[in-house]
Order: structure tokens, then sequence, then C-alpha cells
């Protein structure tokens, strides 16, 4: 009995204690909860306050990039217009240079480079923003194109008078052009004339051979009738023949004024059978050869001979066709012409 009762009473002052410890670990709880809970509202109300600060700061940044762009364009308009300023005015020199090379178009072309000018100037005016060395450079460049207007200006007159005075050289010259050619025709005239009686009267004179041709206003002397077949050595034939030449050629000249400038032209040709000897390689110095034999007998006749050419054409220019013995002889000639030099 004694101890069952102790047994309960033991069991029964448990309890006080249990809800002591329960409650205290109650309030430690709710103690705790309210530590968070405050903890949470100050934390809540600190991140507010910065979210707020940051959302502030971002719209401020916000601002300040805006400003930064449009001190950026300003900056790229800026150095756009420097570029453009720096462009015209390097084209501006570039037009100077023209102007000094092209003397007939400096005139123009100064007038448009002053117009331009004027413009950039309006321009310039109304950007502050443009650097004073470009200003300065600007001025330099219209006052130099003010100069070269000057300057241009004193050409225009001068080359005004210089082709007033050209005009009248030129006039000068037409009038004497004209009486030269006046002059020149006359003594064509004459020596048309000369021509006409020199070869009236070798035409009497040689009428008896058959063989001497007339062609245009030239005489043709067949090479058989004054050479050996492949010499240049003149015949007695020969000889006489251009006695008569001599004869009617030094009557005939001996009434030509001195200042008609005429010459007797001896071409000598060959037929297109070629020769290759020592003394003559090829149809070219016989031709030669024959032509000077004929123009140093004429001047042992006494025909001047600073009034004598003599040339070589070997077979180059026939007057027949073919290679028939008629042809062949006929192209082997000593052609003779009264003309002027």
């Amino acid at each position: 009995m004694i101890g069952s009762k102790r047994r309960g009473r033991s069991a029964t002052n448990v309890w006080p204690g249990y809800v002591d410890a329960l409650s205290a670990l109650l309030m430690l709880v709710i103690f705790m909860l309210l530590i968070y809970v405050v903890s949470q509202l100050y934390l809540s109300q600190t991140l507010s306050d910065r979210n707020t600060e940051l959302a502030r700061l971002n719209q401020r940044l916000n601002e300040i990039s805006q400003l930064l762009g449009l001190e950026k364009s300003r900056s790229e308009a800026l150095e756009q217009q420097i570029s453009a300023s720096q462009e015209r005015s390097d084209d501006l020199q570039q037009r100077l240079e023209l102007t000094r090379n092209q003397l007939m178009q400096q005139t123009a072309t100064a007038e448009a480079q002053s117009e331009r000018l004027a413009n950039l100037n309006d321009e310039v005016s109304e950007k502050d923003e443009l650097s004073a060395s470009q200003q300065a450079m600007i001025m330099r460049l219209s006052n130099q194109i003010a100069s070269l207007q000057a300057q241009l200006k004193q050409i225009t007159a001068a080359l005004k008078l210089q082709e007033q005075e050209t005009a009248e050289k030129e006039g000068e010259l037409e009038e004497v052009s004209r009486r030269l050619n006046t002059l020149l025709a006359e003594r064509v005239n004459q020596l048309e004339q000369y021509q006409s009686e020199f070869f009236s009267r070798l035409r009497d004179i040689l009428a008896d051979n058959e063989n001497i041709r007339v062609v245009g206003d030239r005489f043709l002397l067949p090479s058989e009738l004054l050479f050996a077949s492949g010499s240049a050595q003149l015949g007695e034939d020969g000889k006489r023949e251009l006695d008569k030449l001599a004869g009617v050629l030094l009557d005939v000249v001996g009434s030509i004024p001195e200042d008609i400038d005429w010459i007797l032209r001896i071409d000598g040709h060959t037929d297109l059978i070629p020769i290759n000897t020592p003394q003559f390689p090829s149809n070219w110095e016989l031709s030669t050869a024959r032509a000077v034999a004929v123009v140093r007998y004429l001047a042992d006749q006494g025909v001047p001979e600073n009034r004598m050419v003599a040339a070589g054409f070997g077979e180059f220019f026939p007057v027949a066709s073919g290679t028939s013995p008629e042809a062949l002889q006929k192209n082997r000639r000593i052609e003779l012409k009264l003309t002027d030099r």
C-alpha cells in the first residue's frame, strides 16, 4: 500500500515540470518567430528601399547614357562636318592646281570655286564647332583664289590683246601669202611656157628617132640609144643625141629668169631582169650610174650642174608590163623632165 501510494505520488508530480518546460519552449518558439518576423519585415523594407534606390540609379544611368548618346551623335556630326570641310578644302586645292595648268579655263574654274567658297563660308559661319585652324585654312584658300582671279583677269586681258595682234598679223600673212601665191603662179606659168618651148623644140630635133617617146611632161630615151647592154658608158650615138639635147636646153634656159628655180631631172630605169656584177650588184646601181653619166656629159656641154639632178629607180617603175622583148626594151630607158625644184 505504502509503495503503491509512493508510485502514484511520483507519477502525479512529473506533469507540472513538463508543463513548465513546454511553456518555456513555447515562449522561446514564439520569441524566435517574433524575431524572425521582425527580421523579415526589416529585411523586406531594406530590400524594398534598396530596389527603389537601384531603380533610381538605373534610371539615372539611362538618362546619363542618353546624354552620352546625344553627345556622341553631336561629336560624330561634328566630325562629319569637319571631314566634309576638309574634303571641300582638298577639292578647292585640286581645283587651284587645275587652274594653274589650264589657263584657257581658269576664269570659269575660279568663278565656280568662288561660288563654292561663298557657300562654304556660309556653312562655316553657322558651325561654331569648326576649329580655328580650319577657318584659317579656308581664309588662306579664299585669299589665294582672289589672287588667282586677279591674275586670271590680267592674263585674259593679255590674251585678248595677243589675239588682236595675232588677228592683225594673220591678216597681213594672208595678204603676203596671196601675193606669194600669185607670184608663184606667175613663175609656174612662166616655167610651163619654157617647158613647152623646150619640149616643142626638142621634139622637132629628135623627131627623126622613132624610139624616143614623149609621155606627159617627160622625154623617154631608150637605154640602147645611149648605152651598151649592162654598161653605164655612153656610146657615140648616145653622145650625139645628148649634144642635141644640150644645145636646145642651153638655148632655152638662157632666157629663163634667174629667180625661177628650175632643174632638169634625169631618171634611170632598167627592166626586171636582175644584174649582179662587181661593178653593178643590182639594177639600182646600174640605173643610177646611167643617170649620173648623162648628167656628167650634159655638164661637160655647159649645162649648169646646180640645175640637174640624177636618180636611179631600178626596175620598180615600169612603163610596160610583161616580159616580152618589146616590154623589156621600153622599160630600159632614161627619162628627162624640166621642172621646178
